[in-house]
């Protein structure tokens, strides 16, 4: 073979293909130290299986203190436990005498509608009370300097001599503004300027002399006593005031028809003390804690927690306190006590984290709650402590202590229909 025929014909070559690694997408490169960080934290929380374990939802009927259980905070720590809460919100009493059925737990603002719905209940429940909040009258400063000329409402020291947020209000007194009438008459100079005005009104008790007027009769404005405790509480808290500081219901005990007409005549007496305010208004802390809350209404009916909840967030948004609203403490005091009442068992769960979980405890003197510890009837120190280190005035103890006690079921029931004229309960149980 010549030399040319060998170089025509060649070995063959092997070749290799060059193969390119693929790289990781950018946004899974980006993403890859924050996932990473996200299992860190799981891990060191113990939370690493927490979103394969089981979460109940459990229905729940709740009146005001249902703020507490819409907190994100709460609602994080109630999570950690395997439990969501999905509340439907309603007055107190509207809770108590309305169906049931299909609710694991509620929690009624106060003990008369608490008792109804225990005597409702064809099981055995378990229930707590896990704090207390005084019932208050959320005003604002102007409508409170003119109650203290009226010498209806004393101001509390505020510490260093600054303005205050609070005042102790003469119950008897102040119900005497509340008629819509001056010894009698309709027109009189009350604040003694020289005009005769509207018996009774703002202008009336001297709120013109501040470079402001009000001819407005001086009412204070309540949710409905049908479905409300704090209405409800307010109408006890006015029965026991108009009956000379006793309990109504406990007069002529030996004579049943006596007894009766003389809580009828009591709640005749003080219809007028609610009914002239006109339509009845829900949600009251809500319209009173708006911009607009002045003149929508210059008292509200309110309770203590809602207000100093609205301090510590408002200290904590701009550094100072809400000096413009202010509270009335009324003197006799109404303490309303909120009970959690678990209709399942598996409502009973909720009801055993409120009775032992500290961090829950916690977060309730957060937002403004006077908390139930070791059985003790509600404390104010550790609130008072953590409003002084969040800038904020605590309030003070009354030196009057006197207490309104409210009148049996039975009695409070009558008087709450005949001012109320409230549609009949539904009997049924869950």
């Amino acid at each position: 073979m010549s030399h040319s025929a060998r170089a025509a014909i060649e070995e063959p070559r092997l070749s290799t293909r060059q193969v390119r690694r693929r790289r990781a997408p950018r946004h899974v490169v980006v993403a890859l130290p924050i996932a990473l960080a996200g299992l860190i934290a799981l891990l060191i929380s113990g939370n690493t299986l927490r979103p394969f374990e089981r979460i109940i939802t459990l229905e729940a009927r709740m009146a005001s203190k249902s703020d507490f259980f819409k907190d994100p905070e709460v609602r994080r720590l109630l999570l950690g436990h395997g439990i969501r809460v999905d509340i439907r919100r309603l007055g107190s009493r509207g809770i108590a005498t309305q169906s049931l059925t299909g609710t694991d737990v509620v929690f009624p603002s106060g003990q008369p509608a608490a008792k109804i719905i225990l005597d409702r209940q064809d099981r055995s429940v378990r229930s707590v009370r896990p704090f207390v909040t005084p019932l208050v009258l959320g005003t604002f400063r102007d409508y409170a300097d003119t109650l203290v000329k009226a010498r209806v409402a004393t101001p509390q020291r505020a510490p260093g001599g600054g303005p205050t947020l609070y005042y102790d209000l003469d119950m008897p007194a102040f119900m005497g503004l509340l008629d819509g009438t001056h010894a009698g008459r309709g027109t009189a100079d009350q604040d003694g300027d020289g005009h005769a005005e509207g018996a009774d009104t703002w202008n009336g008790i001297g709120f013109d002399t501040r470079g402001r007027s009000n001819s407005g009769r001086v009412l204070v404005r309540t949710s409905n006593v049908c479905e409300s405790n704090a209405a409800g509480t307010y109408l006890s808290l006015l029965a026991f005031v108009a009956n000379r500081n006793t309990t109504p219901g406990t007069e002529h005990v030996n004579d049943p028809r006596l007894a009766q007409d003389a809580v009828t005549d009591l709640a005749a007496r003080i219809k007028p003390l609610i009914s002239l305010q006109g339509m009845w208004a829900d949600e009251q802390a809500d319209s009173y804690l708006s911009d607009l809350g002045e003149s929508i209404a210059p008292i509200s009916l309110i309770y203590e927690h809602q207000y100093l909840a609205h301090q510590i967030a408002h200290h904590d948004s701009t550094g100072r306190q809400d000096t413009d609203r202010v509270l009335l403490y009324p003197t006799p005091y109404a303490l309303t006590e909120p009970q959690l009442i678990s209709l399942t068992d598996r409502g009973d769960r909720l009801v055993q984290l409120m009775q032992e979980d500290e961090e829950l405890r916690e977060r309730a003197i957060e937002l403004g709650f006077r908390v139930r510890f070791s059985g003790e009837d509600g404390t104010s120190e550790r609130l008072n402590a953590y409003l002084g280190d969040h800038g904020i005035q605590a309030p003070a103890a009354n030196p009057d202590q006197s207490k309104s006690y409210e009148p049996g079921l039975e009695v409070l029931e009558r008087i709450i229909d005949y001012v109320g004229t409230c549609p009949p309960p539904v009997q049924d149980t869950p």
